[in-house]
């Protein structure tokens, strides 16, 4: 398997910006064709992200947004439905909603077979969308995340989570120390019965679609799939102490609880496939202005671009 900076130097030895550009998607359709044979045929999807490589943007350019189903739409047209679908992801999250909306599509076209892979990360809502596949293929680097709401209060964004645990704390402290109460006083406010409710119903709504995913479909047939979506679904969102929403759940972890997960490295030829894939992804985001992809390994393709100010060293 060539590395990254051998992936770049055979990009560079081509002539014309021309031969540069069929040469780095030729490449990476390719990689995603030999992940489809290798998978058994299978029809095969690269969902990835620039979060890493243009961190200065706009998040709403690199999360999963309404905008994606477009994405989907267009690099799925003319695929095979009675084929299974092997999705690769890497994302940083993005809008509850919006992955719902991207789930129900992707099911409604293979309802019975749906395979996610993990080269590096697929956090919060990618996460979730990695929960709705009947399994997940992850690598000693690969990563899942809390899927745990995040909401903006005052400017920033925070854990639904969050929220409720400090109201918590709050009613615990006060109650057993009235003069609590006056250092307390500055924060209540901004926990309003409002922001309160809409805490819960967030956390209570991506729970229960995680959870109902999971019993569909990962855990379908089983006798306890109820007990064990709800039990995933739980711990995907406030268990284990998680306190970072950016934590790494990798995969020893997530198949503690029982989620179907399978070795990357179980395959040399797939890790390879699947691996020169990622590169060469984040190659176009290094050498172009995409900020998002989609991309088939029929060569249809969504990309999202947009001008980026490199950041400003000081």
């Amino acid at each position: 398997m060539p590395s990254w900076n051998e992936l770049v130097n055979a990009l560079e030895a081509q002539k014309t910006d021309a031969e540069k550009t069929k040469w780095l998607f030729g490449n990476l359709i390719g990689a995603l064709q030999q992940v489809g044979k290798l998978r058994g045929d299978r029809n095969v999807l690269f969902y990835a992200s620039a979060f890493l490589q243009k961190p200065q943007a706009h998040p709403m350019f690199l999360q999963i947004t309404q905008e994606e189903i477009n994405g989907f739409m267009s690099s799925m047209h003319g695929m095979d439905w009675s084929k299974g679908l092997t999705l690769i992801m890497h994302t940083p999250g993005g809008i509850t909603n919006s992955t719902e909306t991207i789930v129900a599509y992707l099911r409604s076209k293979f309802p019975n077979d749906i395979e996610v892979i993990v080269p590096t990360y697929a956090m919060s809502a990618g996460t979730m969308i990695s929960l709705c596949a009947d399994r997940i293929i992850m690598g000693r680097q690969s990563q899942l995340g809390p899927i745990d709401p995040q909401m903006p209060v005052g400017g920033r964004t925070v854990s639904a989570v969050a929220i409720l645990d400090q109201f918590e704390r709050a009613k615990k402290e006060i109650s057993a120390d009235r003069n609590m109460a006056h250092l307390w006083a500055p924060i209540l406010p901004s926990l309003g019965p409002a922001l309160l409710q809409e805490a819960q119903n967030a956390i209570d709504y991506s729970e229960k679609v995680v959870a109902g995913w999971l019993m569909k479909y990962m855990f379908n047939g089983q006798s306890d799939a109820e007990v064990k979506g709800n039990s995933v679904a739980n711990y995907f969102s406030r268990g284990s102490d998680k306190k970072s929403h950016g934590r790494r759940i990798d995969r020893e972890e997530a198949r503690a609880q029982g989620v179907l997960i399978e070795d990357l490295e179980s395959s040399q030829d797939l890790q390879e496939a699947v691996l020169t894939a990622y590169h060469l992804m984040t190659i176009v985001f290094e050498k172009s202005p995409a900020v998002k992809a989609i991309i088939s390994e029929q060569s249809k393709m969504w990309i999202k671009n947009i001008a980026v100010q490199p950041p400003v060293a000081r």
